[in-house]
């Protein structure tokens, strides 16, 4: 009897051992299983995408790099794509954004008339999207973010008329695919329409630069110059399509006697105008337009109240509009301007 209460103590006492030890090893699984949760909730950041069409202009890589330091300065994990001048690559990478669950999408079209599909999905999901200085038509997006783009036309076309008010007048566009072209070549003719009305100006040749390549601004003053016709004064939507302009003017031996008129402070073309090469550009003080953007994205998913003094028709929506000054530049405020800003440094133009 005694031997059988004994063994009967040994069983329990052996159940009783293997449920402490079970009981231990769930509290261990459980420990570290949480410990794991906290490491992997501590490691986590919400994303942030940024679409660029390309990355070739030097303002492009700027501005991207502006977006990116201030997402990563506010704890997301920042997702810089770049469709190197491909919509169709540019919706792909849009799609996978999103599919990444990207919070907010600042893009910067390289069609303006390509996303709209592929930003309903994302606006669908609740993703922010900010079309960031170029206008993506009927989208309905979220925020447009840009300068007075008409304006920066108008203060090219100003400067031109200024220095020459009379003769013949080049005009090249940048890119049809680009909503700022059509803006820009507004503020032209909002200026010249008057003095071309009159006769005093006449446009003898008007192109529009596919993809912004330069070399359509090369070939139209080419073959002006090749068939012997007068250019009085040149604009290049940007200073990349001034500057190709220039060096047609240079194998003809007519640097700084045709004025020629850009946009976006290039350091090339800040050189051109203290060398007298180039009249003036049109600097958009990008730092400005960036941390504004930012700042207009995180009101937007923090659900603030977040109001545009304007809006702007897209086509099918009128979208918020938040505006940024631009500032004519020549000689005469060259230090004032990009070189206060550290835009550009100044041993770097004046070399």
């Amino acid at each position: 009897m005694f031997q059988f209460k004994e063994k009967i103590s040994i069983k329990i006492m052996g159940i009783i051992i293997l449920l402490l030890l079970i009981i231990t090893a769930i509290r261990i699984v459980t420990k570290d299983g949480n410990n794991k949760t906290n490491t992997e909730t501590e490691d986590y950041k919400p994303m942030i995408g940024i679409s660029a069409d390309s990355l070739v202009i030097e303002r492009w890589q700027r501005d991207v790099e502006i977006l990116k330091n201030k997402g990563e300065e506010a704890g997301y994990n920042v997702e810089v794509v770049n469709a190197y001048e491909d919509a169709d690559k540019q919706k792909q990478q849009i799609k996978s954004l999103i599919e990444q669950k990207a919070k907010v999408i600042f893009i910067i079209a390289y069609d303006k008339d390509s996303l709209s599909e592929v930003i309903e999905e994302a606006r669908r999901k609740n993703i922010i999207i900010i079309s960031y200085d170029r206008l993506i038509r009927n989208a309905n997006v979220d925020a447009y973010v840009s300068f007075d783009n008409v304006a920066v036309g108008e203060y090219m076309a100003k400067a031109l008329v200024e220095k020459v008010p009379k003769g013949n007048y080049v005009i090249i566009n940048g890119s049809s695919k680009d909503n700022n072209s059509t803006m820009f070549n507004e503020g032209y003719y909002n200026i010249l329409q008057e003095y071309i009305d009159k006769e005093d100006i006449k446009i003898v040749k008007e192109v529009w630069a596919e993809d912004w390549r330069e070399e359509f601004a090369y070939d139209a003053v080419s073959e002006l110059l090749e068939e012997g016709i007068k250019i009085d004064g040149i604009i290049g939507a940007n200073d990349r399509l001034a500057e190709s302009s220039i060096s047609v003017l240079s194998e003809y031996g007519l640097v700084g006697k045709v004025p020629v008129v850009g946009h976006d402070a290039d350091i090339s073309a800040c050189q051109n105008i203290i060398e007298g090469k180039q009249l003036m550009t049109v600097y958009k003080p990008i730092k400005n337009l960036a941390e504004g953007a930012f700042k207009v994205a995180m009101s937007l998913l923090a659900k603030q109240d977040q109001k545009s003094e304007e809006t702007i028709f897209d086509g099918t929506y009128d979208v918020p509009y938040f505006k940024f000054d631009a500032i004519p530049v020549d000689a005469s405020n060259m230090k004032e301007t990009v070189i206060a800003d550290l835009f550009h440094k100044e041993e770097d133009i004046y070399r």
